[in-house]
């Protein structure tokens, strides 16, 4: 049993050797990578960016704390591995981070960063988002020949009686519904919406925006728009057809595509056998009654055992039929696992505020973090044993790193734990953030 008094902790001893701890180490930090968000940060400048858009109608004599060290102060905390306001009644006193911030003294208190996220309102949340895609864009270092917009919608359930409280009947739950754009593993939008509405609401809009966004720096640029079923609406398939804007979107099953679907079922039945498996692809002309043509669309007809598994898709792409389906539309799976890591390494669910634009606030905040680690990702690890690692597995590896901070009046000194395994990663990650 563990006995103390009020200035040492004494444990079991090791051999003849008696254990104990205090507090008197001085200033030592858990987060001693914190300096790669910065320099990663400094290479985007993408809360320079952020801050320089959100209007400050504090009045300049009476403030302690800037628009940008409250946003990179937030941000960084969110990669670190802190999602709360309220972690930084004692994060504020940690020394690596006032330094990462470019602050000498304490950082904002949870109240301070409240009122932060109190002042939200659409004007922020349409800069942030103007910021994401312009990042986006400034990440390619050639213009690139095709882009593959994933959208996709998921729940964030509510933590009480918030605005925009809804029940949704498929997550059986009171959620939000946001909505995610990725291409490939970066990200352009994260928009929070109520869970009353239809899945692909503001889908098309967003759409519009992005292409037209993307074309003005990439005139030639092809854009293919990728989703489930859910996305699968004839107004948005129409402007597609008519903006040169390729879609590859999942369709929902119904008797009539199930019976143009049977003679390849009937032959993946026959192939399969009583216990085996047997997938075949094929190509379908259909029309929807709310359509005004038929469109092509790609029939998957597996038979597993027991059960048969018909898929569809619906497509203006030209190609092979199995390869549109198992090479391009599987490949949107990795979209999920982007939104896995905001929402499990990243805290995007933590949307706990009362009012609506504090919590779009918040999901954008989420969004910043995931582009800086995401930046670091694809600049210092590519090659690496790191190179397709979670935002939460690049945290434990380079940021949550034991370290002792010295400092004084001409330097800052960083010493990091001696026994921290991945030295050699962590130089080298710093070497290319350096000459980035």
């Amino acid at each position: 049993m563990t006995k103390c008094n009020s200035s040492t902790l004494v444990f079991t001893g090791v051999g003849s050797r008696q254990v104990e701890a205090d507090f008197s180490g001085g200033f030592i930090t858990s987060d001693g990578g914190v300096p790669l968000l910065r320099e990663m940060d400094r290479h985007l400048g993408l809360t320079k960016a952020v801050a320089g858009q959100l209007a400050d109608e504090r009045q300049a004599g009476k403030i302690d704390h800037s628009m940008l060290s409250l946003v990179r102060q937030r941000v960084y905390a969110l990669a670190l591995g802190y999602e709360d306001g309220n972690d930084h009644d004692q994060l504020r006193h940690d020394l690596a981070l006032q330094s990462a911030v470019g602050r000498d003294g304490e950082l904002a208190s949870p109240p301070t960063l409240c009122r932060l996220e109190n002042r939200a309102d659409r004007e922020w949340c349409r800069a942030i988002s103007g910021v994401l895609v312009e990042q986006f864009i400034s990440s390619f270092d050639v213009p690139p020949q095709e882009l593959i917009l994933d959208f996709d919608a998921t729940d964030v359930p509510v933590h009480g009686g918030q605005v925009g409280r809804f029940f949704h009947g498929y997550y059986n739950e009171y959620c939000f519904l946001p909505l995610y754009v990725f291409c490939g593993d970066r990200l352009l939008m994260a928009y929070l919406r109520p869970s009353r509405n239809d899945g692909a609401r503001h889908a098309g809009a967003i759409l519009k925006l992005l292409v037209r966004r993307l074309r003005q720096s990439w005139p030639g640029v092809r854009i293919v728009f990728r989703a489930d079923s859910g996305f699968c609406r004839r107004r948005i398939m129409h402007w597609c057809e008519h903006n040169d804007v390729g879609y590859l979107l999942g369709l929902a099953k119904n008797s009539v595509l199930n019976g143009m679907a049977e003679p390849w079922m009937a032959q993946a039945r026959a192939t399969a056998g009583e216990k085996g498996t047997a997938r075949m692809f094929a190509d379908l002309r259909y029309a929807a009654q709310t359509w005004k043509r038929s469109r092509r669309v790609i029939l998957k007809a597996e038979r597993l055992p027991e059960k048969d598994n018909h898929r569809y898709l619906v497509t203006n792409l030209a190609g092979e039929a199995n390869l549109l389906y198992e090479k391009v539309y599987c490949a949107r799976g990795e979209a999920e696992n982007r939104i896995k890591e905001q929402q499990l390494d990243l805290f995007a669910s933590r949307t706990s505020c009362h009012e609506w634009w504090s919590n779009q606030f918040r999901l954008l905040l989420s969004a910043l973090a995931y582009t800086l680690v995401e930046a670091i990702r694809r600049t210092a690890l590519h090659g690496t044993e790191l190179a397709e690692a979670t935002c939460a597995t690049i945290r434990l590896r380079l940021f949550k790193i034991g370290a002792v901070v010295l400092r004084n009046t001409r330097r800052i000194r960083i010493l990091l734990s001696g026994a921290y395994p991945w030295q050699n990663l962590f130089r080298l990650v710093t070497a290319r953030l350096s000459t980035a």
